[in-house]
């Protein structure tokens, strides 16, 4: 039978430096397919400068995937090699699709400095240059001593960046650009030119850099056997590298590969843009609909929740959207932050996993709590809402976004998804009812609530009328009985 599809990020920015999430996600494979995941995206699996405490980010070096002795440590902050390659077979064994994180646009924890002259740049327009340039101590050779020419012999030096954001010669933190250099002009035009962002900025106008990333991506797919890639601050990098990449990974497959890209930008148009630039071969995740939530979660009841999908990619270009709720960027003290409020959590995670269109993305810190911390966790409120995406999310959608406070939609199931069909209600402010029509799968049946905030069983007329209700600030999500 076939499963609406179903995404989790299985990693949150706090997870224990305890090289265990490998041996974890093996284990818990089998109750991931349970719940109705069938893509998993999982964190940076390749060594960080910050070894066993580097979320993954702080790309050190991309061919050591918990291999080699480097940074302090053998394994990353997850655990080792062969334990990832363990926990990707087991999800395959699932059939769960593997969704790597891969993170180009800077590297950190380089080996050794070089002399380089560089201009200062203004942190607020990079296109404005602060003064003369002058000599600075890069860290920008990165020689991998420890690996050995293993998997790739090619080393990094200055030529192959733009810029680093540290002068070791005057313990200076400023952001550097270095001397016939030019940022990439096709990103995103924030602080005048997005092409910087951290570390040492990687220069995708040297051809030997293209081609090692390119060579790096094939031999990741065929090494570790992924499903897809999700793309890391795209919109700090030159547009057509990544469209160009997506085209060629894909080429050297049979497999139908899956991408979404980071474009953090809450401006429709831009994202739609950037979808339409990569030939729709590249979906975004949905940051507009993430603030609407976000706001909704913060208006105490004052959202027009007609309005919550306005200006939303799912809205706009729904084949290409990726949604989500929260994820380890807008997380307690990230640049981003933008948690969403925990009792508006269920109504989220509702609107994203019971519509017909766009993929949506349960996060970990969610779904088994943050800092390590399982009490943290709001398991037992979203799962009832993944069996329902499981079992009964089907079939013709009908919405009832006629009040500002109450809203609901019903999908009717279909013949594959048997006793599927379902009807959501939900409120941001006062609870109450609304009438709505079910269509001839639930006709003449009686419905109830799995979340079980309502106790009462609804029973729909033989024309598939009925009324249902819903406490405030609260989801019933009814189903047939």
């Amino acid at each position: 039978m076939k499963y609406n599809k179903t995404m989790m990020q299985y990693f949150e920015w706090y997870y224990p430096s305890n090289c265990t999430l490998w041996y974890k996600l093996k284990k818990d494979s089998q109750n991931l397919k349970n719940l109705g995941i069938n893509m998993v995206w999982l964190p940076p699996a390749y060594k960080g400068a910050a070894g066993i405490y580097d979320v993954g980010y702080g790309v050190y070096d991309l061919y050591d995937l918990g291999e080699f002795d480097q940074k302090g440590t053998v394994p990353t902050k997850y655990g080792l090699k062969d334990q990832y390659l363990e926990a990707i077979d087991a999800l395959h064994r699932c059939n769960i699709k593997v969704i790597a994180d891969v993170v180009f646009n800077q590297k950190m924890g380089a080996d050794q400095t070089e002399d380089v002259i560089a201009y200062e740049v203004y942190m607020h327009d990079r296109n404005v240059c602060t003064g003369n340039p002058y000599n600075i101590l890069a860290w920008t050779k990165f020689n991998f001593e420890k690996r050995n020419n293993k998997y790739s012999d090619f080393k990094w030096n200055w030529t192959h960046f733009h810029g680093v954001d540290w002068d070791e010669r005057n313990k200076k933190n400023k952001i550097f650009k270095f001397y016939g250099k030019n940022w990439d002009k096709d990103v995103d035009s924030e602080n005048g030119n997005f092409d910087y962002l951290m570390g040492a900025d990687i220069d995708l106008n040297n051809v030997d850099v293209v081609e090692e990333l390119q060579k790096w991506g094939k031999w990741y797919l065929n090494f570790c056997d992924v499903d897809g890639f999700r793309l890391d601050a795209v919109k700090h990098m030159r547009e057509s590298f990544f469209k160009n990449w997506v085209d060629n990974i894909q080429l050297s497959t049979e497999k139908d590969l899956f991408f979404v890209g980071e474009y953090w930008n809450s401006n429709i148009e831009t994202l739609k843009d950037y979808i339409k630039r990569s030939n729709y071969n590249i979906s975004l995740f949905d940051v507009p609909l993430h603030y609407n939530l976000y706001n909704a979660s913060n208006s105490s009841g004052n959202y027009d929740m007609r309005k919550i999908f306005d200006g939303t990619l799912i809205q706009a270009l729904p084949d290409n959207a990726v949604t989500f709720v929260d994820n380890h960027d807008t997380q307690a003290g990230q640049s981003l932050q933008s948690e969403i409020q925990g009792w508006f959590k269920p109504l989220a995670y509702a609107l994203i996993l019971l519509r017909d269109t766009g993929i949506p993305c349960v996060f970990y810190g969610d779904y088994y709590g943050v800092y390590g911390n399982p009490e943290t966790s709001t398991k037992t409120k979203i799962n009832p809402i993944l069996l329902a995406r499981k079992l009964y999310a089907y079939g013709k959608q009908t919405d009832y976004f006629d009040d500002p406070h109450i809203i609901g939609w019903v999908r009717e199931g279909d013949k594959e998804h048997k006793g599927s069909g379902l009807v959501v209600i939900m409120s941001d402010n006062a609870g109450g009812s609304k009438a709505m029509n079910v269509g001839p799968n639930l006709a003449n049946c009686v419905l109830i609530d799995i979340t079980g905030n309502m106790k009462e069983n609804v029973y729909v007329d033989k024309d598939g009328n009925g009324i249902f209700y819903c406490d405030g600030g609260s989801v019933s999500i009814w189903v047939k009985k």
